[in-house]
């Protein structure tokens, strides 16, 4: 069985990193399956990009597409393009998506128009908000995949409510907790760490990127003000995102307590978080990590595509009234905010299931 896994973004590659593992342990025990590694170079910076291969142990790609840049309808547009000339030349029985980013999408219609089966991991998640456009590559991808490998049993039941057969819901786990777990021992204190004073348990993450907290400088700068006001002057470490970091180059800043800092490497990015006294976050993934640390996650959003998160683990939606930021970093100072648990099938092994389960239907001849 020969799979092509396609990655182009951040998040993508912690995903696939236990996946390409998964399938050369299996391959090397005698196992008949194979893969072809497509980058598409949706994420071209070298910090947001190779600096990840490198720490997970992602070999180098088959191919970078360099689809980096432009508006999402080009980036759309040039993946498509692109993809669809790759496959033309390299068959393939299925291709392996992850993820929602706008490269999981483009390539999976690439793959069913010409007739290629397609497997989407991290497949079933909805936050039901549709001006976030990870919703939309979420439901184009789930509406042409041939197999869906779940994280959690509400991700199933969305699959099941839009018409997808129970025979091809994989419920299977998380593979970025795959990462998470195979790389503890490996985490290590950023460069700044000594420099900037910090110590464990004494200081904040923020990470900001959602359109609808920093494409308005109003918005954005009376929400940094509120989080850094109710710090009580602790450290808080601001690793920022390109669209966010064009936006803070336009204003002077005069925070004693807030530390801007570049995109970091996965090592010093989890140690950061584990060590944290809490993050404060409009990502979807990293309450995700969180949750399985067991650090408390204030997220900035009205609605998740991961509940499990909420409903088991350490993350607490404040939507975007930032009147309840002050109520909630006061439950962390008071010792107060939930203590959670790990959501089942989080336990390091879910890459080796999708390889497993792929095998399987392979010599089903599904």
């Amino acid at each position: 069985m020969e799979i092509t896994i396609i990655a182009g973004a951040r998040p993508n590659f912690m995903k696939i990193a236990p996946i390409i593992n998964a399938i050369e342990t299996i391959k090397n025990e005698g196992g008949s399956i194979a893969y072809q590694f497509v980058h598409t170079g949706q994420h071209y910076d070298e910090k947001m990009s190779h600096t990840f291969f490198r720490q997970l142990g992602i070999p180098e790609p088959n191919i970078n597409l360099n689809c980096g840049g432009g508006s999402q309808a080009e980036q759309t547009a040039s993946i498509m393009i692109r993809f669809e000339a790759y496959l033309f030349d390299h068959k393939t029985d299925l291709v392996l998506v992850v993820g929602d980013v706008t490269s999981t999408m483009a390539c999976a219609i690439v793959a069913k128009k010409m007739g290629i089966k397609v497997a989407h991991v991290e497949a079933g998640i909805r936050s039901g908000d549709w001006s976030m456009p990870e919703e939309i590559n979420r439901i184009v991808t789930d509406s042409i995949s041939d197999y869906y490998f779940t994280t959690s049993e509400t991700a199933n039941l969305n699959l099941i409510k839009s018409g997808v057969e129970n025979k091809r819901i994989f419920f299977v786990g998380n593979t970025m907790i795959d990462t998470l777990n195979l790389n503890l021992s490996k985490l290590r204190k950023p460069d700044f760490w000594i420099d900037f004073k910090l110590r464990d348990n004494n200081y904040f993450v923020l990470t900001l990127h959602r359109p609808s907290n920093v494409d308005s400088e109003i918005n954005f700068f009376a929400l940094l003000d509120v989080i850094l006001s109710n710090a009580r002057d602790l450290p808080v470490v601001f690793p920022i995102h390109p669209r966010t970091a064009k936006l803070i180059s336009k204003q002077t800043l005069n925070y004693a307590n807030l530390y801007i800092v570049d995109p970091l490497g996965y090592f010093e990015f989890i140690y950061l978080i584990k060590n944290s006294k809490a993050v404060i976050t409009d990502s979807g993934g990293i309450t995700e990590e969180t949750t399985v640390l067991g650090i408390p996650c204030l997220t900035l959003r009205d609605t998740t595509e991961r509940p499990e998160t909420v409903t088991l683990g350490t993350n607490e939606l404040l939507g975007k009234d930032f009147t309840t930021i002050a109520p909630a970093m006061c439950k962390i100072f008071d010792g107060n905010w939930k203590k959670g648990v790990i959501p089942p099938l989080w336990d390091g092994m879910a890459a080796h299931r999708i390889v497993e389960h792929l095998i399987n239907l392979s010599s089903q001849g599904k």
